[in-house]
């Protein structure tokens, strides 16, 4: 079967354009359907649950974070072998990636099923609220196995240039989490218990349908053995484990935030919380950027066609730009009927009209780092990521929020949290810049440890 390297010609704002808009749009059904749930708890008049889907939201970004780790190594791993002209290796790492995501998911989710009740506490849920957030955690963590692999088979369809159908996965999974929502959460009457069932229904769904295009138009798995299982450990968690450590500095931050929120207490808590799910639905572009751009970057730098890699780089910030002012400019204009909608008042109306205003603008700066984290997880510098991440997340984010906190209370929080991206995306900037240049000017250097793992594949594989 011939294999499709689409990103290897053609325009490289096209490519990034219909990507990220395809993958926006099955990222948004998911974040579209967690905003739904935020409206329909709100509508419970419970200041309590929705202060407890903030907490658990945290949470839950935590045990995404190692999803989405194992997903990058995947597509990453994918993007380079087509890019070199490989399918069959490509379908080999794909399989062996699967395999050691649903293993080392299920551990993983294990491990914090147990101590929810610990995470939570420590979040800065307590009473009723923690009671709340522990129930509604230990019905979803379950299910990560299952995220898992849809989120490894989008990314695998991504590497292929098929975002539509990898988009199509998330779509039927926010429908059928968007139908079990209302008829659990008010006609069942099990509110956040409703939420949690609808939303592991979800998982469910995305994980089916985000394998069954693999098998039906690439080739499906292809099971090379134990040997090859263990040979391709190293390439996988070479991306895989900085990764992971990368994406579990976000909600490293965000818990700081949120605790930090908590000491101004419940309203607050829950502005913070609308705020958080009506980001990833207003900037779900840029968001699902970070994915997109990726398999660009990983087929011509498996293909050696460096200046579409500095290309692709550079086309990637002046989307972020463009489509974060765009989206500030809505915001600001319907900043009235989204506190509306939320019947906000007090402290949460403050909060939201201060998101949908110059924090908006700031996003900018986040979509640099993730534009500059999918450099370098497909250069051969994970590690740069993780760096980065964690430092934006801890030196860019705990003493700007502290400060912040002091100087204006709640919305200085956000404000805090914010200004420390302005940093880091610089520093991103320079780094990525840095290590393209490198890989443009001595390109045995950043390829040499793929290359190896390449050439030990291919003898492994002709002796089998």
């Amino acid at each position: 079967m011939t294999e499709q390297a689409k990103f290897l010609e053609g325009s490289l704002m096209r490519h990034i354009t219909v990507m990220s808009l395809t993958a926006s749009v099955g990222l948004m059904a998911v974040f579209v359907v967690d905003f739904v749930d935020m409206i329909f708890i709100s509508m419970l008049g419970k200041a309590e649950l929705a202060a407890a889907v903030g907490y658990a939201g945290a949470i839950l970004f935590f045990t995404t974070s190692f999803g989405i780790g194992m997903a990058i190594a995947a597509g990453a791993l994918v993007a380079r072998a087509l890019g070199a002209g490989d399918a069959g290796l490509a379908r080999k790492r794909a399989t062996n990636a699967l395999i050691y995501g649903v293993v080392f998911g299920a551990v993983f989710a294990a491990v914090v099923w147990f101590y929810v009740p610990a995470l939570s506490a420590l979040m800065g849920a307590s009473g009723e609220t923690l009671t709340l957030s522990t129930g509604y955690l230990r019905i979803i963590v379950p299910s990560l196995p299952f995220l898992m692999v849809g989120m490894m088979g989008g990314a695998i369809l991504r590497a292929h240039g098929d975002a539509r159908r990898a988009m199509m996965a998330t779509v039927w999974g926010g429908v059928v989490n968007a139908v079990l929502d209302p008829i659990l959460i008010f006609g069942l009457n099990l509110e956040l218990t409703g939420a949690a069932l609808a939303s592991v229904a979800a998982r469910i769904t995305i994980a089916a349908v985000g394998l069954q295009p693999l098998m039906r138009h690439y080739g499906g798995f292809e099971w090379a053995g134990a040997r090859s299982l263990a040979v391709d450990m190293r390439p996988v968690f070479t991306i895989a484990f900085p990764a992971i450590l990368t994406q579990l500095a976000t909600p490293v931050g965000q818990a700081y935030v949120t605790r930090a929120m908590a000491e101004f207490g419940e309203a607050a808590v829950a502005g913070m919380a609308i705020v958080a799910r009506t980001t990833p639905i207003a900037f779900g572009v840029i968001f699902a950027l970070s994915g997109a751009i990726g398999p660009i970057i990983g087929q011509n730098f498996g293909a050696g066609q460096y200046d579409r890699v500095r290309g692709a780089f550079r086309d990637g910030l002046v989307f972020t730009g463009a489509v974060v002012v765009a989206v500030s400019l809505i915001l600001f204009l319907l900043r009235g009927q989204i506190a509306a909608v939320f019947e906000a008042d007090g402290m949460t109306l403050i909060l939201i009209y201060l998101f949908c205003g110059p924090l908006a603008l700031a996003f900018f700066f986040n979509g640099v780092i993730f534009v500059g984290n999918a450099a370098f997880n497909n250069l051969g510098h994970p590690f740069y990521s993780t760096w980065i991440n964690w430092g934006r997340h801890t030196l860019g984010t705990i003493p700007f929020v502290i400060a912040g906190a002091w100087l204006m209370g709640a919305p200085g929080v956000l404000i805090g949290q914010a200004a420390g991206g302005v940093i880091f995306a610089g520093v991103t900037l320079w780094l990525a810049y840095r290590v393209i240049d490198k890989a443009e000017g001595t390109a045995p250097a950043p390829r040499e440890p793929f290359q190896r793992q390449s050439r030990l594949m291919t003898l492994l594989h002709a002796r089998r």
